[in-house]
């Protein structure tokens, strides 16, 4: 066995253990059934996948789809400015602007989340303000809407996006902007046929980590949106803790992986085609 193979054997160990083994019991549970008590029993069955087609977990699924997708692009629309920003700046703004993205994470998740709802409710600082201006003559109803929702999550999710653009930006190779620049080339030409197809590793990454993250997230969804919000992540979570219903849940967990790799697939697809026909334009 080759010495590279023998490097991969503890990382294929530990993804087998903790991430295919799970996997694989989990598609188990989904084939299983339930007897009167709520336990699982050994039962095949497709009687959980037939559930999800009920138009009310159709419409909750898609909900999800586009939330992600819209927090996806929302972070990536802000973040690659910032990540640009940084990258480009004096070596002691790059310090102190990384320890301002990361600074989010020194602080516990819940309480940042909880934050937002002394920010938005009625009787929030936003409100407050607002009517102190005479901007608005009664409160607005902010908090326990899907725009909370979707604050929250680009708020959340934001660093996951910069960093990634950061690092890609970081490791590109400036000298072909100095040609570009000395061939004639503008700044915003420069950018979209060097700068951006270079740096599709961070973007690629970054997207990912945003929508996978996005998906399986219900705390913020808990907090902010309130009853009349829900994610797919929040129904599995329901029915794994809640409603007993094990195989339900499992079946859920199954079409929310196999739907995500499929986007991420797509998604990466139409990247790499991008690009391919950016180099072939340029040759």
């Amino acid at each position: 066995m080759k010495k590279s193979s023998l490097s991969l054997l503890p990382v294929l160990l530990w993804l087998s253990l903790f991430l295919v083994v799970p996997m694989l019991i989990v598609v188990g549970i989904s084939f299983m059934g339930r007897d009167s008590l709520g336990n699982v029993v050994l039962d095949f069955k497709f009687d959980a996948y037939a559930m999800f087609f009920d138009p009310l977990y159709l419409g909750i699924y898609w909900d999800t789809i586009v939330l992600s997708v819209l927090t996806t692009v929302f972070c990536l629309l802000l973040s690659y400015p910032l990540a640009y920003y940084i990258a480009n700046a004096g070596p002691r703004m790059q310090t102190w602007g990384l320890v301002l993205i990361t600074v989010p994470f020194w602080i516990n998740f819940l309480i940042r989340t909880y934050a937002w709802v002394l920010l938005l409710r009625t009787q929030g600082v936003v409100n407050e303000l607002l009517l102190d201006f005479g901007l608005i003559a009664e409160p607005l109803q902010m908090l326990y809407t899907r725009g909370a929702v979707l604050l929250g999550m680009v708020y959340t999710f934001i660093p996951f996006m910069v960093l990634p653009i950061y690092v890609a930006l970081e490791q590109m190779d400036k000298k072909l902007l100095e040609a570009a620049s000395d061939l004639g080339a503008s700044r915003w030409r420069a950018f979209w046929h060097i700068t951006l197809p270079q740096t599709k590793s961070g973007i690629m990454t970054g997207s990912v980590l945003v929508y996978v993250s996005t998906t399986g997230m219900f705390v913020v969804t808990d907090i902010l949106g309130g009853a009349k919000s829900a994610m797919i992540s929040n129904i599995i979570q329901s029915q794994f803790l809640g409603a007993r219903n094990w195989p339900f849940g499992s079946a859920l967990s199954v079409i929310f992986v196999i739907t995500s790799l499929i986007l991420i697939g797509l998604f990466n697809r139409a990247m790499t085609s991008r690009y391919q026909t950016v180099r072939e334009v340029r040759s």
